[in-house]
């Protein structure tokens, strides 16, 4: 079973998915993406996912997709090794910011909002 938790904070919008990210449930987890695009600054916290396939690494994909294309950003954090060697192994961390913590995925986030960046 997977749980969504939707966090709304003056910077940013965090989504924490609870549970398995699988073909079981991601499509309640592509739902809930979807749901956020319209989001400005989307931080997606994975460290309550203790798996995740191929199935929620493409919905999680899609939803950084959604964002950008709405003009948005999205950050990624995630203190699990498993998942973080699977990002990187991927190439998904040279899409998006991953980091261990949701304060480091925030400070990329304002780092991305700034007019330097």
């Amino acid at each position: 079973m997977l749980e969504i938790e939707v966090e709304d904070s003056a910077a940013y919008t965090l989504c924490r998915p609870v549970g398995e990210l699988d073909a079981y449930t991601v499509s309640q987890f592509r739902e809930a993406l979807g749901g956020l695009a319209s989001q400005k600054y989307l931080l997606i916290d994975l460290s309550a996912v203790p798996f995740m396939d191929s199935a929620g690494l493409g919905a999680l994909i899609g939803g950084i997709r959604r964002a950008r294309e709405a003009g948005g950003d999205v950050a990624v954090a995630c203190s699990r090794p498993t998942l973080i060697r699977l990002l990187h192994t991927t190439g998904f961390d040279r899409i998006v910011s991953v980091t261990e913590t949701v304060q480091a995925a925030a400070d990329a986030l304002a780092e991305a909002q700034s007019p330097d960046a």
